[in-house]
């Protein structure tokens, strides 16, 4: 199983932020903003992904030694890509879910679609820019991070959930 190296992680974030923007750039407002009963709208789903972004973003920002300060050491290497994504499957599948902030309020037509998906754009490169500017591939595996479903995690996991994080809701997104 893989460890994605940091040109990986960065060439794979632009590329889930290109394809989820470019679905949603297409879709008509009332196809974006459709509340279903039971689930998000598409435009909720990017509010979600937004605020997961920008959260992750300050990870990433925050001087190595107040993480350390935080969260300790890691007591073991960084998962592979696919074996985060599993782990983050079976707390799906056991019944985790976003909580809290992560939880979009109903996003009505009156605020422009064209706003949620630049805002989201703006959020991914802030990311992007973060980890390339202030991160050492090898300096992945030695910080961790809590995760609300994943607990603690080391940043290139961090990483990771993002990637798999947006392709999930690109694909939720796909299936309205």
């Amino acid at each position: 199983m893989e460890i994605l190296s940091k040109v990986q992680i960065l060439s794979s974030l632009q590329m889930a932020t290109n394809e989820l923007l470019d679905y949603c750039t297409n879709i008509n407002d009332q196809k974006f903003f459709f509340q279903p009963t039971t689930k998000w709208s598409i435009a909720q789903n990017i509010t979600h992904l937004t605020t997961s972004t920008r959260i992750t973003t300050f990870a990433y920002r925050l001087p190595k030694v107040i993480i350390r300060l935080y969260s300790g050491k890691p007591n073991r290497l960084s998962r592979s890509y696919d074996e985060l994504v599993k782990k983050y499957k079976l707390k799906l599948e056991q019944g985790g879910s976003a909580s809290g902030i992560f939880i979009p309020k109903v996003v009505v037509a009156t605020v422009a679609k064209h706003k949620l998906i630049l805002d989201f754009s703006t959020k991914m490169k802030a990311l992007i820019t973060a980890i390339e500017k202030n991160w050492h591939d090898h300096q992945l595996d030695q910080y961790i991070i809590p995760h609300p479903l994943l607990g603690k995690i080391t940043l290139r996991e961090l990483s990771f959930f993002t990637i798999y994080h947006t392709y999930h809701h690109l694909l939720i997104i796909k299936e309205r």
